[in-house]
């Protein structure tokens, strides 16, 4: 496990209390390693999480932190306080959606998309990466979507979100490569968690027109997040990785 060949064991991941965080936050602890995660307004359960954590885990070390991406002097402050500690991974789980027309964009509600999606990665980015350049070890991985690699209705202002992710992630992969920093983008399609609760009346036309007949489950989007952690993902980097069941590849989604 990778937590055995790493002298430092710690993971960052954001929006950990819920869904593929929480999911995620679970197959890191599985490998070994310790883990903070940040929630919004999932205290309860986060709460839960840190207690069945310390019972499945209890020579590892786990802590959940409130943070609201939305607000910048509180991501600049907890990014400012994370930057003292050493952290061997990243994850940016975290994200908000925001369904609207391409020509109906409001441009207030997209730039708290783009602060919470995509401004929080890249200051946090900068924050952590000092200590993985001092170490000459660590991986980053950003949470996208593959509404960031093919057009879809409605999706205008949370693809664009995605796709800046996917853009700033290769160029700092190319930039951190020879210090022994990896960075990619893992690129879900339909996950079963409640962001897609609004769709439940469409659920079963989706998954008819999904190649492999179902939603994505949190757990295999978490472990991909666990490989790209691992002494065999040491090679990946500046890449994004699909993970929808084949949806990508079919034409695009009639909801």
């Amino acid at each position: 496990m990778m937590a055995e060949s790493a002298k430092n064991r710690r993971v960052l991941l954001t929006g950990g209390g819920r869904g593929v965080g929480a999911a995620t936050v679970r197959a890191l602890a599985a490998a070994g390693f310790d883990v903070t995660f940040t929630y919004r307004s999932a205290s309860a359960e986060a709460d839960a999480l840190l207690a069945e954590l310390g019972a499945a885990h209890p020579g590892q070390t786990f802590e959940a932190r409130a943070l609201d991406l939305a607000d910048k002097a509180a991501v600049e402050a907890f990014a400012a306080a994370a930057a003292d500690d050493s952290y061997f991974g990243f994850v940016h789980n975290a994200g908000m959606p925001y369904d609207t027309l391409a020509l109906m964009m409001d441009q207030d509600k997209a730039e708290v998309l783009m602060q919470v999606n995509y401004w929080s990665f890249t200051r946090l980015c900068k924050a952590l990466g000092r200590g993985m350049v001092r170490a000459r070890a660590g991986r980053i991985i950003a949470i996208g979507s593959i509404a960031a690699l093919r057009g879809s209705q409605g999706n205008a202002p949370y693809g664009a979100s995605k796709a800046a992710l996917i853009g700033y992630a290769q160029t700092l992969a190319a930039e951190s490569a020879k210090r022994g920093i990896t960075v990619n983008v893992i690129a879900p399609g339909f996950v079963d968690t409640e962001m897609l609760a609004p769709y439940a009346a469409f659920r079963e036309k989706m998954e008819a027109q999904i190649p492999l007949g179902r939603f994505v489950k949190p757990e295999e989007v978490a472990g991909l997040a666990a490989f790209l952690l691992s002494p065999p993902a040491a090679a990946i980097t500046g890449q994004t990785l699909v993970v929808d069941g084949g949806l990508s590849n079919t034409l695009t989604l009639q909801r």
